[in-house]
């Protein structure tokens, strides 16, 4: 059976350069926020655009309006997760039936909210990528068009790092860089592919490399 890892971390933490070292390494990622941009061009579009009006643009979600739209607003955020959350959960489970039907042995969901939307449930094992708070803030605020506010509102929406560590059975460090966080997605990877899937795990995090 397919092993689905479960892969998430706050922002900053260099969840996606991680994604991208699984892919690297032949290992087939279902991307939760590729499937969100797909779909603000294209089912979710009209959806969005009746709920939230002024913040589809050509046929398109333009982010930064939406953002502007439901940032620091809870009851908003609601509205546009009733809507997102079902379609991104049909591919998901596309992406499991393909990779089941195919028999591949080894996937990774990459979910920046797994905990925080129950994501977990779908998943054999959760690896957590960590990095030490003052390393994130500095990642975060050199984003373009990011400000101090604007990352604590975001925080704010995230499960605590620390958490997530407590929770996760596999945390990847990229605190100590790239080439420390490789190493310990090769270790990842050569204990997982081939093991098989829906096997209990113990809890409890396991630092790699």
């Amino acid at each position: 059976m397919t092993f689905v890892l479960g892969l998430t971390g706050s922002i900053g933490m260099g969840k996606s350069a991680t994604a991208a070292m699984f892919r690297a390494e032949g290992v087939p990622v279902h991307d939760a926020d590729a499937s969100v941009h797909a779909l603000y061009a294209g089912e979710a579009a009209p959806l969005i655009a009746a709920a939230f009006p002024g913040t589809v643009r050509e046929g398109a979600v333009d982010r930064p309006s939406l953002s502007a739209a439901v940032l620091g607003d809870t009851e908003a955020i609601k509205r546009l997760e009733t809507i997102v959350h079902p379609l991104v959960a049909a591919a998901r489970d596309a992406f499991l039936a393909r990779a089941r039907a195919g028999a591949v042995p080894l996937i990774v969901l990459d979910i920046p909210l797994l905990f925080e939307t129950g994501g977990e449930r779908f998943c054999d094992a959760v690896a957590v990528v960590s990095a030490p708070a003052p390393v994130q803030r500095e990642r975060v605020l050199a984003r373009q068009g990011m400000t101090g506010e604007r990352f604590e509102a975001i925080l704010a929406r995230q499960m605590p790092d620390s958490h997530k560590r407590a929770r996760a059975h596999m945390v990847i460090d990229t605190g100590r860089g790239l080439d420390v966080a490789r190493r310990q997605v090769l270790d990842i990877v050569r204990t997982l592919a081939g093991r098989p899937g829906r096997t209990a795990m113990a809890a409890g995090p396991r630092r790699l490399g």
